[in-house]
């Protein structure tokens, strides 16, 4: 039998503590407010691309793919065509560490330690699956 949200009237399955759309407290009947400041700190789109905390969502992640791929497809070229182009290797080290930064975060969405992100095809988990619907041990939810 599926019981209501008393705050936000959406339908549960009744061995929820939390509803997953409001994040009402179902078992002490009071409802979870975030803090104001970490509202704030938390919400946008690319806040802190080269930090490895908090939690970010498969489209901010999908789009930091593109935008890792399009600079380092222009480096590999301008590195194959040039042969004394060995300084153009440290160009390297701030588009790598943005990946990893953000694939961190995403790995932290789905509830799992940034190391998850060096499993071969893990990437396609961090596109396509959904994140935690509610807060984990890394953060807020980013949605």
């Amino acid at each position: 039998m599926n019981q209501q949200c008393p705050n936000c009237k959406s339908e549960l399955a009744t061995d929820h503590s939390f509803c997953p759309k409001c994040g009402f407290d179902l078992r002490s009947q009071e409802k979870v407010v975030p803090s104001i400041s970490s509202t704030k700190t938390s919400k946008g789109i690319f806040r802190n691309p080269f930090s490895f905390e908090g939690r970010i969502r498969r489209t901010e992640y999908g789009i930091s793919l593109i935008i890792y791929l399009i600079p380092v497809t222009i480096l590999n070229i301008y590195v194959e065509s040039e042969p004394d182009a060995g300084f153009a290797f440290l160009l390297y080290i701030p588009l790598l560490w943005f990946l990893w930064a953000q694939g961190a975060k995403r790995c932290h969405d789905r509830g799992n330690s940034g190391w998850f992100q060096i499993i071969p095809f893990y990437i396609f988990w961090l596109i396509f699956a959904e994140g935690d619907p509610l807060d984990n041990e890394y953060g807020q939810r980013p949605k």
